[in-house]
């Protein structure tokens, strides 16, 4: 058993050996923004988006702790010879977890979407989430992700399936601006969702072959929102709270998606959900508080994944929370060679002991702050 079993959040130490004790701080919760979302109240319109290797349960679930309103999965195959695999069995678990419960499919066959969505349902899923976004060769190589954007027609079957085969669970699309610069058709797959009965889409502000460079834009966004009446969730380069502001702004959406700026900083969404209600920044994370996260959160890698698979899983982690920090180049490296889940909890209670003798908040080898936000983008 874990060494976290039975503990809650305020049980967490900077390390039983410290000099320094303090409890994991429980900030208190800003008023709330509910938003009604395809049939459910959300907690405010902030979404956790869908990242391969990134949103799992635990992740899922931290977010959710720390202020989004929807966190959705990481994709499952729509490949029914695959459902019985490790990967895909912990992709579909959703054990306690705090609804409602976003999974999102992928692939390019509108039958086999179909019977993956009915699939899911049945394994607990209440929104289906449908993957039109995903730039990389190996889903776009076999038509599925932000490649099928290039077919209008097969992504309206796709959608007409699983819409009729899940009659009583929303169908969600996440898309991109377009396939190139040339061809941004966003607006056409936002008209063809809305008319397959899709109850909302979210964007990502590139097109599939931009990936993830350059800076996304969210004019294609503000477009699509005056011609469709579904809600409409901007996603791309949300950073921080300000961003988000402007995001929303800009573009008129309900809601923003946040992916690889919450790498390392789920805490994140508390604080834009403060800022959206307040117009105030809360306190920066203490290091005191930023330690128990990560210890929870390790403990739950663990306990999901098992001995063997959650240490390397937790490497990815360590790395995200510490990346930038002052001193973090070596641990990270150090972190990589170390094989037990003891020695990663002691490497990280050394490490942030440091932090907490160097002050009260983090120390980042950058100057500007800025910098530690494009570091998570």
């Amino acid at each position: 058993m874990p060494a976290s079993a039975g503990k809650s959040e305020t049980d967490y130490f900077l390390g039983s050996d410290s000099a320094i004790i303090r409890p994991f701080p429980v900030c208190p919760a800003p008023a709330r923004s509910p938003m009604d979302f395809v049939g459910f109240t959300l907690r405010n319109n902030l979404f956790v988006a869908p990242m391969a290797g990134v949103t799992d349960r635990p992740f899922r679930q931290l977010c959710k702790k720390l202020g989004a309103g929807l966190a959705v999965s990481e994709m499952v195959t729509s490949n029914s010879l695959l459902y019985g695999s490790a990967k895909t069995l912990r992709r579909a678990n959703h054990v306690g977890e705090v609804a409602p419960i976003s999974v999102q499919i992928a692939g390019a066959d509108p039958q086999m979407m179909a019977e993956a969505a009915k699939h899911n349902v049945d394994n607990g899923a209440q929104i289906i989430d449908i993957n039109m976004g995903c730039p990389a060769k190996k889903v776009c190589n076999v038509m599925a992700g932000s490649a099928l954007m290039q077919d209008e027609q097969l992504v309206g079957r796709i959608l007409d399936a699983v819409v009729a085969a899940v009659p009583n669970t929303p169908v969600t699309l996440k898309f991109r601006t377009g396939w190139n610069l040339v061809n941004k058709n966003a607006p056409t797959i936002a008209r063809i969702a809305e008319s397959a009965g899709v109850r909302a889409v979210a964007i990502h502000g590139r097109t599939r072959c931009q990936q993830y460079t350059g800076e996304a834009e969210y004019d294609t966004i503000a477009m699509v929102k005056t011609l469709i009446r579904i809600p409409v969730i901007a996603n791309g380069d949300i950073t921080t709270p300000e961003k988000a502001r402007y995001v929303l702004d800009h573009t008129g959406a309900d809601g923003v998606m946040i992916g690889r700026a919450a790498q390392g900083r789920p805490w994140l969404f508390r604080e834009i959900e403060h800022y959206l209600k307040t117009g105030e920044h809360l306190p920066p994370a203490s290091v005191a508080e930023i330690h128990g996260i990560l210890l929870a959160h390790l403990e739950d890698l663990y306990d999901f994944y098992g001995l063997e698979t959650g240490v390397k899983v937790a490497r990815k982690h360590i790395s995200w929370y510490t990346k930038g920090l002052v001193g973090s180049a070596a641990f990270r490296r150090e972190m990589n060679t170390l094989p037990t889940i003891e020695q990663q909890r002691q490497a990280v209670d050394e490490f942030f002991r440091h932090q907490a003798a160097a002050g009260e908040h983090l120390h980042y080898e950058t100057t500007d702050h800025q910098d530690r936000e494009a570091l998570a983008a």
